[in-house]
């Protein structure tokens, strides 16, 4: 079975919008269930932001209303609309001219989507310029009216494996991506000393005996004892 685009966050979508369980979730994403359980629980991709597959085409309402209804069903991915593209040869890319119309709204849906990518990866990945890229965030481009965001995985401009590998990039250099740093960790508050705990008094021997008690001073008497003649 076929894998979503970028996996994780439509996971991410998927646990935040719908009422799936977390094994048909697994299993549509291509996941462990102990993964997307953590997903929900902020302990993996926290902070990434979702993917909604019926957006993009992958998956429809109705296949999650099923899905929802039954938890022994399993989702569909939908059927794209438009051919995958072949796996790219080496050299400069090359877009066919029937698919070179389809590069604005891919356009507009990586800007909108990934913002962390820039002009340059975004013109690597899908075959554009910069001023196509530019005309476009800055709604100057001639068929602006037009232009409906969309993947351009299922636009077949580019594949996934190569959208998620440029995303990861762009992530890495842009420092979002959740790892701790020293001046992090160095912010974190000292933790509290431990409390001394006095060492109690020993319990009493029941069988041991016991302490003999002080006797009272004895008081001296003088003898002969002294007459007072006055």
């Amino acid at each position: 079975m076929a894998q979503p685009l970028m996996p994780k966050a439509t996971a991410v979508w998927l646990v935040d919008n719908t009422a799936l369980t977390f094994d048909q979730i697994a299993d549509y994403c291509g996941l462990h269930v102990l993964e997307v359980q953590a997903i929900a629980d902020g302990e993996v991709a926290p902070g990434m932001q979702g993917l909604d597959p019926v957006a993009n085409g992958q998956l429809s309402k109705e296949e999650i209303i099923r899905c929802e209804a039954d938890t022994s069903a399993r989702l569909e991915m939908a059927k794209p609309s438009v051919p995958l593209p072949k796996v790219r040869q080496k050299g400069a890319r090359y877009t066919p001219i029937s698919k070179r119309q389809d590069r604005p709204d891919a356009i507009a849906w990586l800007l909108k989507t990934y913002p962390e990518l820039s002009d340059a990866q975004i013109s690597r990945l899908i075959g554009t310029t910069k001023p196509t890229i530019e005309s476009v965030r800055a709604r100057t481009h001639r068929n602006i009216a037009n232009i409906k965001p969309q993947s351009p995985v299922y636009l077949g401009l580019c594949t996934a494996a190569d959208l998620e590998k440029m995303v990861a990039i762009a992530r890495r250099r842009a420092g979002t991506e959740h790892v701790p740093t020293p001046a992090a960790e160095a912010t974190q508050p000292e933790p509290a000393p431990e409390p001394v705990l006095e060492e109690a008094a020993p319990a009493p021997d029941p069988f041991a005996s016991p302490a003999p008690e002080e006797e009272a001073p004895r008081r001296r008497i003088q003898w002969p004892p002294v007459v007072n003649d006055d």
